[in-house]
């Protein structure tokens, strides 16, 4: 069983509409949260190299829906890395409203990643840092 890495997040009214349940656009946005503590927990050096030229450009991302979350509910990501080549990574993840008794998955997404460098004609690809590769490696999921 491929292992994956979990983020929690508690849904506040902020992130609802006029209906009820959760803005759509609010899943992309936890597939960064998601993104960033995984790297400030397995990869710090990568955080910091954003400052010093590093970037990870978002090449494609996106979301399916297949239930409602709400205000007070829970959502639990699952994330686990689907590619891992040159300077590419793509990762996907599983939305699962949490704490209750049967966990349901409620939305799946997937986002795609270029390692790129700062430099005098803009931005120029480089290899996916080794702080990285090595964090990221043990969440590839097998197909």
């Amino acid at each position: 069983m491929t292992p994956v890495y979990r983020y929690r997040h508690p849904i506040t009214l902020e992130e609802t509409n006029l209906v009820g349940n959760v803005y759509f656009a609010h899943y992309v946005r936890w597939q960064g949260h998601c993104r960033e503590r995984f790297l400030a927990e397995n990869a710090p050096g990568v955080l910091s190299a954003l400052s010093d030229g590093f970037a990870m450009v978002t090449t494609t991302c996106g979301c399916d829906y297949f239930g409602e979350l709400t205000a007070n509910d829970v959502v639990e990501l699952r994330m686990t890395l689907t590619e891992l080549d040159g300077n590419r990574v793509a990762m996907a993840f599983d939305y699962f409203r949490a704490e209750v008794a049967m966990p349901q998955l409620v939305a799946r997404g997937h986002q795609a990643i270029a390692c790129m460098t700062r430099g005098p004609a803009g931005l120029e690809p480089v290899p996916v840092p080794e702080q990285l590769r090595e964090a990221l490696t043990p969440y590839l999921k097998i197909r």
